[in-house]
C-alpha cells in the first residue's frame, strides 16, 4: 500500500500558496481495502512536528488540520492511511509554501517608465543593480505587471513561464508570481535585476473593436526581491524609484497583431535602462490589495512541432506547414545581413493554393524581425498565434530551420479515450488540441483573429469534457473568481470573461435594458461551478461561487417575469445552428424561448442542488420549487400533449429530454419518438448549433434511440463531427462547415479553424461510449454502462480521477463482448453491462468478464 500523489489545492502553483490552510489530497495504490484513517504530520522550518489523526475515508481536498500558515512560512507535510487493519508507509514530503497572504506584507509599489514605454512605443525594460551583502541562503522574487513581463536575474531567465501574470479581472484581481531564483544570486558581489515589458491583454488590443488600453496606458511593473542570506540577516529590494527604464528591439508587440523586433538593438536583458521611472500613487494601497496567487498552472511552452514540409505556392510565396493547428509561435534559424526583414505571417489554412489570412478579419498575425547579421533563432516573447501554416518573407527556409512553438496552461492531462474507428479517434485527439490551444490562461473561443475571448457560452458546454481531459478544476476556479467580479450589481453575468465586451461595443447588442444577459452564456456562473464540483467533489468552489450563482438565477426569473417564460430581451440562442446564414449566427431553428426557458429550469434546478450540498435547506426548497415551475410553465407554453416541442427541431427535443422537462410519459415518448424522425428526415446530421450539441446524443440514448446516436457521430457528410476530420481538421472548427466541400472557406465573419464548442461531444464518448461515468463528486462512485450497438468494435477510456487511475473498455468479438474495469482503492464502480446478467456494485480491484452480448438500439432502416 503506496501514497501515490499528495498535493495541497489544485496541485498548482509550486510556490507561493494563496491561502493559509491549504486542502489536502492524496492518492493510493496497493490493497483494495476502503481507507478508514489517516494522519497527518507537518514540519517546519524550525524543525517543530504537528501531527493530526483522523478516523475518516475522506482523501479528496481535505480540509487543512494544523494552524493556518503565515505569509512566507515553508513546511513539509507527508501523509499515511489506514486500510483493512494496516498503514502506509509515510508519503514522500510535500512542500508547502505560502505566499505574501496579507496586503501589508507588499512592501513594492508599480512603477512606470516615464520617458518611454509610451501607447504608441514598444516592449521596454525595467531595471535595478543588486549589491549583495553575502553568501545567499535563500531568495523569493514576487512579481506582477500591468502587461506582460519576463525577468532574468545576474543573467539568467526568471522560471519558465510565458505571458505571465496572465489575464484577469485586471480591476479587481491581479495574479502576482513566486520564483525561487536562489541559485541566480550565487556569489557576493554586484548582479542586476531585469525585467522586460509587453503589451498583452493589459494595454494591447482587445475586441473586434481593436481598442487599446481597455486597462491603462501605462506599462507597469511591481516586484517585490526578498533575499535571505546564510547568516540569517535579510534584505528586501522592491520596485522604486531607484529602478531604471529603457527601450528595447521590440519596436512594437500585440496579440492579434504580432511583434516587430530589430535584432539590432539590444532586448532584455542586455537593455540599457537609464531612464527615470515613475512610482504609481494613485489611491494608496488599493494597487496591492488587488494581488492574488495563482490557483492554477501557468503557461508554458509544453510541445514543439517541426515543420512537415515547404510549399511554393501559385504566387511564388513560401510557406511552411506544420500539419497541426497550434497556438504559440514559430522558431525559426535565419541567416542574413544586418538591417534584412525577415516576416513570418501565419494562419490556420490555406485559400486558393495561398495564406488564408481572411478568417483572422483585422488581426495581422505577423511578426517581422531586421536581423542583426549572422545566424540568428528568430521567435517573438510579447505575442503568440493560432496558425499550422507561416508564410516566410525575406529569407528561404527549408522545413528544418523551423519549428512551432506550442504554448498553453501547463494542465495536467487526465483522460484518455480510444475507439475502433480511426476518424472518431482523430477526431477526439482534434478537441485535445482545440482545448490546449484556447486554455491559453483564460478558456478562451478561438486563438487567432480578433478576439481571443473568455465567452462563457462556449466553456458552459464544454466544461464537462476540459474536466475529464485536463485538470481544469484551478484554471476554471480562478476564472470562476473573475466571472463573480465581473458580474453586475443585479446579477447579470457579461457575454466574455474578463469583461471587454460592454453593452456599449460594436458587436452583438442586447436588449431590453441597459444589459440583458443571454441564456446558455450566463449560465456558466452556475453549470461550470456544479461541473467543477460533480468531477473534483470540490465543495469549495461551490461555497466560494455560490453567491454568484444565485445572484445570476434570481437576475435571469426576473428576466422571465411573472409567466415564468424567458421570452424577452436579447439572446444568442442556439448560436450557429448550421442553417444559420453566414453572417447571422444567432438565426437558428430553435426559438430562443424555448431555449431560455429550459436554461432557467437548469439553472435553477443546479442551484437547489447546490443549496442542499452547502446545507442551505431554505434556498434548496426555494429553488427546487423555482425550478419545477418554470418546468411546468415550459410544458405548458411549449409542449403538446403527444410531446412536441414548439419549433419542432432536434435542439429543444435534446434540451427537454436530457433535463426532464417533460412530465408525462406520453410526453417523454412522443419527444423521443419525434427527435428519433427528425434525426433520420435529417440523414443523421447535426442540426444543433452551441447549445443543442452537448445533449443531442445524450437525448437520442434517453429516447432508446442509442444506434442514432452512433449515427450521428458516424456520419462524414457535412454538418456532422466527422465531415472535418475527412477535410484534413486538425482542431475542432467553429461552424460545422468552415471549409466548404469544395475546400474554399466559409464566408461567415465568424469562421475559426480552432474553437472547442462542438468538441463537448467528447463528454459523450467518455460517458456513454466507453461507459465512464461519475456517480458521485469525485468520481467516488462511477456508473460503468458501455453503450454497444454494434457500429463500433471496441472502446475505452481512462482518467486519472482524484481517486486514482480509473479505466474501462470493452470489444466485441461477433456476438461476444470482453470488458475490463480498472477500479482504483477509494472508488466504488457500479456496473451494468449489456449482458445477460444483473447489475452489481464492486469495489477496487480489476475486473475481467465475458458474455452474450445484448445489444443496445434497434437496427437502422436502409439509407
Amino acid at each position: 500500500m503506496r501514497i501515490e500523489r499528495f498535493v495541497a489545492e489544485y496541485g498548482a502553483p509550486d510556490l507561493g500558496a494563496g491561502t493559509a490552510a491549504p486542502r489536502l489530497s492524496w492518492t493510493r495504490s496497493g490493497a483494495g481495502a476502503e481507507q478508514c484513517a489517516y494522519e497527518l504530520r507537518l514540519r517546519t522550518a524550525g524543525g517543530g512536528l504537528e501531527t493530526a489523526k483522523r478516523a475518516d475515508s475522506e482523501q479528496v481536498l481535505v480540509a487543512w488540520p494544523f494552524r493556518d500558515l503565515r505569509s512566507r512560512e515553508r513546511v513539509e507535510a507527508e501523509v499515511r492511511i489506514e486500510a483493512g487493519g494496516e498503514w502506509s508507509d509515510w508519503s514522500e514530503p510535500l512542500t508547502i509554501e505560502a505566499g505574501l497572504l496579507e496586503p501589508e506584507d507588499i512592501e513594492a509599489r508599480f512603477v512606470s517608465p516615464r520617458e518611454v514605454g509610451g501607447l504608441d512605443d514598444g516592449a521596454v525594460v525595467l531595471a535595478r543593480e543588486l549589491e549583495l551583502d553575502g553568501p545567499v541562503a535563500s531568495a523569493r522574487l514576487y512579481i506582477t505587471a500591468h502587461g506582460i513581463y519576463d525577468a532574468w536575474i545576474g543573467g539568467h531567465r526568471v522560471g519558465d513561464h510565458q505571458l505571465d501574470p496572465g489575464w484577469t479581472a485586471y480591476g479587481t484581481r491581479l495574479r502576482y508570481q513566486t520564483f525561487d531564483v536562489t541559485e541566480h544570486l550565487q556569489g557576493a558581489g554586484e548582479s542586476r535585476i531585469v525585467v522586460g515589458l509587453g503589451n498583452g491583454w493589459y494595454r494591447g488590443q482587445l475586441t473586434w473593436s481593436l481598442q487599446r488600453d481597455w486597462y491603462g496606458d501605462r506599462l507597469a511593473l511591481l516586484a517585490q526581491l526578498e533575499i535571505t542570506y546564510e547568516d540569517g540577516h535579510r534584505q528586501t529590494v522592491i520596485t522604486d524609484e531607484r529602478w531604471r527604464a529603457g527601450a528595447t528591439g521590440v519596436l512594437a508587440d500585440d496579440l492579434y497583431d504580432g511583434q516587430w523586433t530589430d535584432l539590432r538593438v539590444p532586448l532584455a536583458p542586455e537593455a540599457l535602462a537609464e531612464g527615470p521611472v515613475h512610482v504609481l500613487k494613485d489611491a494608496p494601497g488599493t494597487l496591492v490589495e488587488r494581488l492574488v496567487a495563482p490557483m492554477g498552472p501557468p503557461v508554458r511552452e509544453v510541445a514543439t512541432v517541426p515543420a512537415r514540409e515547404a510549399i511554393t505556392t501559385p504566387s511564388g510565396a513560401q510557406i511552411l506547414d506544420f500539419g497541426q493547428n497550434v497556438v504559440g509561435w514559430v522558431r525559426l534559424r535565419a541567416t542574413g545581413e544586418a538591417g534584412r526583414t525577415v516576416t513570418v505571417r501565419h494562419a490556420e489554412v490555406l485559400e486558393d493554393g495561398e495564406l488564408g489570412v481572411r478568417p483572422l478579419r483585422d488581426a495581422k498575425a505577423t511578426d517581422t524581425y531586421l536581423l542583426a547579421g549572422g545566424e540568428q533563432t528568430l521567435e517573438p516573447r510579447y505575442t503568440f498565434h493560432g496558425f499550422r501554416y507561416a508564410e516566410v518573407t525575406g529569407i528561404e527556409v527549408r522545413p528544418e530551420d523551423a519549428e512551432a512553438v506550442v504554448v498553453s496552461s501547463d494542465l495536467r492531462r487526465t483522460g484518455w479515450f480510444d475507439c475502433s474507428e480511426p476518424d472518431v479517434n482523430r477526431l477526439h485527439e482534434n478537441i485535445v488540441w482545440g482545448m490546449r490551444g484556447n486554455f491559453v490562461d483564460v478558456p478562451t473561443d478561438c486563438p487567432q483573429r480578433d478576439e481571443r475571448l473568455g465567452w462563457t457560452g462556449d466553456i458552459q458546454v464544454f466544461a464537462p469534457t476540459a474536466s475529464f481531459l485536463f485538470d481544469v478544476g484551478g484554471f476554471l476556479g480562478s476564472w470562476l473568481e473573475d466571472l463573480a467580479a465581473e458580474q453586475r450589481p443585479d446579477g447579470g453575468v457579461p457575454f466574455v470573461v474578463p469583461d471587454v465586451v460592454h453593452e456599449h461595443i460594436d458587436g452583438p447588442r442586447p436588449g431590453g435594458g441597459p444589459h440583458s444577459p443571454p441564456a446558455g452564456w450566463a449560465d456558466a456562473a452556475v453549470h461550470v461551478p456544479w461541473t467543477l464540483y460533480e468531477r473534483y467533489g470540490d465543495i469549495g468552489v461551490l461555497e466560494r461561487q455560490y453567491d454568484s450563482m444565485r445572484a445570476w438565477v434570481d437576475k435571469a426569473h426576473s428576466l422571465a417575469g411573472g409567466s415564468l417564460l424567458w421570452d424577452t430581451g436579447f439572446q444568442f440562442g442556439d448560436w450557429l445552428d448550421p442553417t444559420a446564414p453566414p453572417h447571422d449566427a444567432a438565426a437558428a431553428k430553435a426559438d430562443p424561448a424555448v431555449v431560455a426557458t429550459a436554461y432557467l429550469a437548469r439553472s435553477a434546478h443546479l442551484l437547489a442542488r447546490t443549496a442542499e450540498v452547502l446545507g442551505r435547506q431554505d434556498d434548496a426548497r426555494r429553488y427546487r420549487q423555482l425550478s419545477e415551475a418554470v418546468a411546468r410553465a415550459f410544458r405548458e407554453a411549449y409542449v403538446a400533449p403527444d410531446g412536441t416541442v414548439h419549433s419542432d427541431c432536434q435542439t429543444v427535443y435534446a434540451l427537454a429530454i436530457v433535463w426532464g422537462l417533460l412530465d408525462t410519459e406520453p410526453q417523454r415518448r412522443g419527444a423521443g419518438d419525434r427527435l428519433a424522425i427528425l434525426v433520420q428526415e435529417a440523414d443523421y446530421h447535426v442540426s444543433t448549433g452551441f447549445l443543442g450539441t452537448p445533449v443531442i446524443l445524450d437525448a437520442l440514448c434517453e429516447a432508446g434511440s442509442p444506434e442514432l446516436a452512433h449515427a450521428m457521430l458516424l456520419t462524414r457528410t457535412t454538418p456532422s463531427w466527422l465531415y472535418p476530420v475527412s477535410m484534413g481538421a486538425t482542431t475542432i472548427w467553429e461552424r460545422w462547415d468552415s471549409m466548404l466541400p469544395d475546400g474554399s472557406v466559409n464566408p461567415g465573419d465568424m469562421t475559426s479553424f480552432n474553437h472547442y464548442a462542438y468538441g463537448a461531444v467528447a463528454d459523450w464518448l467518455h460517458r456513454r461510449v466507453a461507459g465512464l461515468a461519475p456517480a458521485a463528486p469525485g468520481y467516488r462512485e462511477i456508473t460503468v454502462r458501455p453503450l454497444v450497438t454494434g457500429q463500433l468494435d471496441h472502446a475505452e477510456a481512462s482518467l486519472a480521477s482524484p481517486y486514482g487511475q480509473i479505466r474501462v473498455a470493452w470489444r466485441l468479438e461477433g456476438d461476444r463482448l470482453e470488458f475490463e474495469l480498472d477500479v482504483p482503492p477509494g472508488v466504488t464502480a457500479h456496473l451494468d453491462l449489456p449482458l445477460h446478467e444483473p447489475a452489481r456494485t464492486v469495489g477496487p480491484g480489476h475486473y475481467s468478464v465475458t458474455g452474450d452480448l445484448v445489444p443496445a438500439g434497434r437496427p437502422l432502416p436502409a439509407r
